[in-house]
């Protein structure tokens, strides 16, 4: 190719098509032409760059592996340029900048930039504007990179956050089925037996005493163990050894509410009432489990969508501190008690909103409460 026909490519080039025709010349005469190969490395970590790339054709990349693998962070093809570029104060490649495909590419060595600065003002400020633009998506990648990395940490926290009120919430579901079935079948046996309202008041009261609430919590291991025992036995001297004595044994009704519902009932209507209580007690007890287990995933749910703001648009909005650092928390709570730590966050009451982006603020919390989290020692401290 003589230097005629390289001008009149130049000419036709995307970036470099405007600049004077004198200064197009000077480029041909002073760079070389180079052609490479599909997989052809034109720069790497380990060596420095040396010279400007006019590519004329073809396609190069860079890829840059931050901790996850190379993963392509700038594609340049005919019409564009690369490598170094005058006043950049890069000295070696952030990658492993390879062809694509085959590449035409104009080379301009960097003992050339003094002459060409002096030269050719409209190609060196086409350069210099290549060069900011070139600085800004490798700031937005690096960002990029950031913020899926924290996002990966998060994300296993919040899996193992989610995770136990899920497994609970199935647990439950699945067992609830069964007692539901037994508290069918004890309410048609019990209705075989026609009661009289005296003895229906009896069982309700029994079934009262059995789910008040704080009963059974405020009992000590020790004292839980001898009730039990104490239900067990009285269960034995009426002939009813195993009859509904491990649900009983969960409730919080005493051995003289049981002694009441007997000389009210029966030993025949006695047997039916007592599963019907044990069974009814448990079925309470699943639902309350669930509902528990459902309001903690609700809450982490809302605590994700408050923290990543992701119902909302990414505009500038006054933004208070102090739920976003409780979003935070929640989010990265599980790490925290999975070192025993104790994390106290002290927000004035009167602290005023602040004018600024939501998600982003919430990532700078993210990024410093998890440092924290990481530095400190098992079972220690961190206050914000």
């Amino acid at each position: 190719m003589t230097d005629n026909d390289l001008v009149e490519r130049l000419t036709k080039h995307r970036l470099l098509g405007s600049a004077p025709r004198e200064q197009l010349e000077w480029l041909a005469a002073h760079g070389a032409m180079r052609y490479f190969a599909v997989g052809e490395a034109l720069a790497n970590r380990a060596e420095g760059i040396r010279s400007l790339f006019v590519i004329l054709s073809g396609s190069i990349v860079i890829r840059v592996d931050r901790g996850g693998g190379p993963r392509k962070v700038m594609e340049w093809r005919g019409g564009d340029i690369s490598g170094l570029l005058p006043y950049s104060r890069i000295q070696q490649a952030i990658g492993e900048v390879t062809v694509e495909e085959p590449s035409e590419v104009l080379v301009v060595d960097r003992e050339c930039f003094p002459e060409m600065i002096r030269s050719c003002h409209e190609v060196t400020a086409i350069c210099v504007h290549v060069m900011l633009d070139r600085a800004r998506r490798f700031t937005s990648s690096d960002f990029h990179d950031e913020k899926m990395r924290s996002l990966g940490r998060l994300s296993a926290g919040l899996a193992h956050e989610l995770n136990n009120p899920a497994s609970a919430l199935a647990r439950s579901a699945r067992e609830l089925t069964a007692r539901m079935f037994e508290m069918e079948a004890a309410a048609l046996a019990l209705g075989a037996v026609q009661l009289t309202p005296e003895q229906l008041a009896a069982i309700a009261a029994a079934r009262a005493q059995a789910d008040e609430p704080g009963a059974r919590a405020s009992l000590s291991p020790l004292e839980r163990a001898d009730r039990e025992e104490a239900i067990a036995d009285w269960l034995a001297r009426r002939g009813l050894r195993g009859e509904s004595a491990e649900g009983l044994a969960e409730t919080a009704i005493a051995v003289e509410g049981l002694e009441r519902l007997a000389r009210e009932l029966g030993d025949d209507a006695l047997v039916f009432a007592l599963r019907s209580i044990a069974a009814g007690h448990r079925t309470r007890m699943l639902a309350s489990e669930i509902e528990i287990a459902a309001s903690r995933i609700h809450s982490l749910v809302a605590a994700i969508k408050g923290f990543s703001h992701m119902d909302q648009a990414n505009v500038s909005k006054p933004v208070a501190i102090g739920k976003g650092l409780a979003d935070t928390m929640a989010v990265l709570g599980g790490k925290a008690r999975a070192k025993s730590l104790t994390v106290t966050v002290q927000v004035p009451e009167d602290l005023p909103e602040v004018q600024g982006f939501g998600g982003d603020l919430n990532q700078v919390w993210a990024n410093l409460i998890d440092n924290a989290i990481e530095a400190a020692p098992d079972s220690g401290r961190v206050d914000v």
